[in-house]
């Protein structure tokens, strides 16, 4: 296994910790005209149950 040779600098560590930031999810509205909730796009909304406009599972 690879161990480091050298200690890394604080400012290295610093900033290679400055690019774990938190992410925004992405949110889409349902294309059901009468639910319209916010939802993960590519996936069956959990309100009214419809993916593509169709139903698909039993709502929550």
């Amino acid at each position: 296994m690879a161990v480091p040779k050298r200690r890394m600098s604080r400012s290295n560590t610093r900033s290679r910790r400055a690019q774990w930031k938190a992410a925004v999810p992405t949110l889409v509205t349902c294309s059901n005209r009468a639910c319209r909730a916010t939802k993960p796009p590519h996936v069956a909304c959990p309100t009214c149950g419809t993916y593509d406009g169709r139903p698909v599972v039993t709502p929550a």
